[in-house]
Order: structure tokens, then sequence, then C-alpha cells
């Protein structure tokens, strides 16, 4: 049965690929990388703010129901 898309690279030619793009891009890597860990830190830093910024009305009621 034939792909739908048409082609599809097997592992070698994904390691070949993989292989060239290292060699022009790979001195752009750390950089890259430590802008991306930065990135998810702010994105983290902005959740933990959002869910303490969250107004009363939407947050869930808490059980403070008092027993007899």
């Amino acid at each position: 049965m034939l792909p739908l898309i048409g082609w599809v690279p097997g592992p070698m030619e994904m390691l070949i690929v993989g292989g060239v793009m290292f060699l022009l891009f790979g001195h752009r890597l750390p950089s890259m990388m430590r802008s991306l860990g930065a990135g998810v830190v702010e994105f983290k830093k902005g959740m933990q703010t959002g869910a303490e910024d969250q107004p009363e009305a939407t947050k869930p009621p808490e059980n403070k129901s008092q027993t007899p």
C-alpha cells in the first residue's frame, strides 16, 4: 500500500538530514536551547501568577460545612 503523502523518509534519510542541519546550524543550537528554556520558565511564571490573580468568584468554593 502506498503512503498518502507520497514519500516518507526512512531512518537513514532522517539521519542524513539531521547531520546536515547540525553542520549548518550547530553553532546556534546552544543559544536556541537557552532561549527556549527561558521561554518555558517565563511561561510557568505566567501560569503561576495567573492562578494567583484569579478572582474569588471563579475559584471553586471551599468546603466549610459544619457538622452538628
